[in-house]
């Protein structure tokens, strides 16, 4: 833009030195003065521009998803407050522990260990803690840790369990369904004269003899 400036105005002020009439030079000296001011702007704006800077970084690409060892082996103890729980892991940096306590689980992440991350876990306990209370000890060999039970109590395990002996007698179950589930798992359970009394009964249920198999045990 600059170039064609530069050659109109050198065009314009030779036809300016061998104009003749005075209308004419008036008209060639204003576009002469009109191309030089824009010739200065122009100047002015190229000296402002400030190039875009051009982005280097590979498109498409993210982090890579982290890869955990599940810590699947541990032991524990417990007191009528607390639940300690004991896995054995060596090198760990406290400040690399991601922990994440609710209510009914705990979910802990022990990052950059040796090389390698770490993951221990339980999705359900078997009752209720406080969130806020529970911490994670770091030892040399292992760490430690600490569950604050939400109510005092023993607890038969870590993990939650349904009880297989209760029958479902939800209204929105057939009462019978939910004793046959009960005598299914009575016979899974228990001992070989448990198993022949439950045959019995499912055998008499079915062929009549008895229309609430529960009979078959009095």
């Amino acid at each position: 833009m600059a170039d064609e400036f530069a050659l109109d105005l050198e065009e314009l002020r030779h036809l300016q030195s061998i104009a003749k009439r005075p209308r004419v030079v008036s008209l060639i000296s204003a576009e002469i003065n009109n191309l030089e001011k824009l010739s200065k702007n122009a100047a002015l704006t190229k000296s402002l521009q400030v190039p875009t800077p051009i982005c280097t970084a590979p498109k498409g690409l993210s982090s890579p998803a982290l890869l955990y060892v599940t810590l699947g082996s541990f032991s524990w103890d417990q007191d009528n407050e607390k639940v300690k729980i004991y896995a054995s892991l060596e090198g760990v940096d406290q400040e690399k522990i991601e922990a994440d306590f609710k209510p009914m689980s705990f979910d802990l992440k022990f990052h950059d260990v040796q090389g390698k991350n770490y993951r221990c876990a339980i999705p359900k306990l078997n009752k209720e803690i406080v969130p806020e209370k529970c911490k994670v000890v770091v030892r040399p060999t292992k760490v430690i840790i600490t569950l604050v039970k939400a109510s005092k109590g023993n607890w038969s395990d870590l993990h939650f369990k349904e009880d297989k002996l209760k029958p479902n007698l939800d209204k929105d179950h057939d009462p019978m369904a939910g004793i046959m589930d009960l005598m299914k798992n009575m016979y899974e359970e228990g001992d070989e004269e448990m198993k022949r009394t439950i045959a019995k009964a499912w055998t008499d249920a079915r062929s009549g003899k008895a229309a609430d198999p529960l009979k078959s045990f009095q």
